[in-house]
């Protein structure tokens, strides 16, 4: 049993659990990595003279922007020697409902996987400052705290990072539902193996991405071009297991699909939607970054 003091301090703390998870999964692109940093916040939480914090919420965002920024810098030198392309690990709701519009633009404007591997070029810093201000409405002041730098750097950061993603950042797509029946058209075309059913779904300057992490097989480098993208369907349709289980899914915000050989995730699968055509496929084959998903295999179909 614990005592009342750690049951007080449980309570504190819990309300403001699902605003640092988000902090970190952003800033580190790991569920797993997430939940670390969040029970490290918790460690400082609990060890720390809680009389002399006035704003507790301000207190734990910043300890836990600098315990991303410590992990980010040491991620950042794994995933140079990572094989093939590096995907964020996905975040996955079943609940394919169509979403208020607020609730869908949040989800992919700041979860999306086509902004999170665009993120991966900004420095720790200017990744911590560009969320603390555009995904959680800091303002300077207090980002200039979170990361122990002077108001004009923390400004100079959050400008060098928008300039990254200028180009990049991925552009919402408003019609939701809309989206979810392109998404259905594009699956029907991935399980018909023809390359002439993807017409009119992809975009001109469409790419895939596809993670195995060198544990599954992937394609090394990004798909350009919507009929390159098109015959990668029709290839790996012929070599998917034969008793493979489809699970309709939002993932990362986005229309997508799970699939299933028996009980194991088999990968996952999100599309970047953009101006009614598809952008991005981004599918994650790599086992350990699946593996949370098994949790979903009895909605398999």
């Amino acid at each position: 049993m614990t005592a009342p003091a750690d049951d007080m301090l449980i309570e504190s703390f819990e309300p403001h659990r699902r605003r640092l998870f988000g902090l970190s999964y952003r800033m580190l692109g790991s569920v797993g990595d997430a939940e670390d940093a969040v029970q490290d916040a918790w460690l400082r939480w609990y060890r720390a003279d809680r009389a002399a914090i006035l704003n507790p919420e301000a207190w734990l965002v910043t300890a836990c922007t600098r315990i991303c920024i410590d992990r980010l810098r040491a991620a950042k030198l794994e995933r140079e020697s990572y094989p093939g392309i590096w995907l964020p690990e996905p975040l996955v709701e079943l609940d394919v409902s169509i979403p208020s519009a607020e609730v869908a633009t949040e989800m992919a404007d700041d979860l999306s996987m086509a902004l999170l591997v665009v993120m991966e070029r900004l420095t720790p810093a200017e990744r911590a400052a560009y969320l603390l201000r555009e995904a959680f409405d800091y303002d300077y002041p207090q980002i200039a705290v979170a990361l122990k730098k002077s108001e004009a750097a923390c400004r100079q950061l959050v400008s060098r990072a928008q300039k990254h993603l200028k180009d990049a950042r991925p552009r919402f797509e408003a019609d939701e539902a809309a989206a979810r029946t392109l998404a259905e058209k594009f699956s029907k075309a991935t399980r018909a193996g023809d390359a002439s059913l993807f017409a009119g779904l992809l975009a001109e300057d469409a790419m895939l991405w596809s993670d195995g992490g060198g544990k599954a097989s992937a394609a090394l480098n990004i798909i350009h071009g919507p009929d390159k993208v098109a015959r990668f369907f029709v290839g790996i349709g012929r070599k998917l297991p034969p008793a493979v289980r489809r699970v309709d899914a939002r993932i990362n915000g986005q229309p997508g699909w799970l699939l299933f050989d028996g009980d194991m995730p088999y990968l996952a699968l999100a599309l970047d939607i953009v101006e009614g055509v598809v952008r991005n496929v981004f599918i994650m084959r790599n086992p350990d970054k699946l593996a949370r998903l098994v949790v979903y295999s009895h909605a398999a179909r």
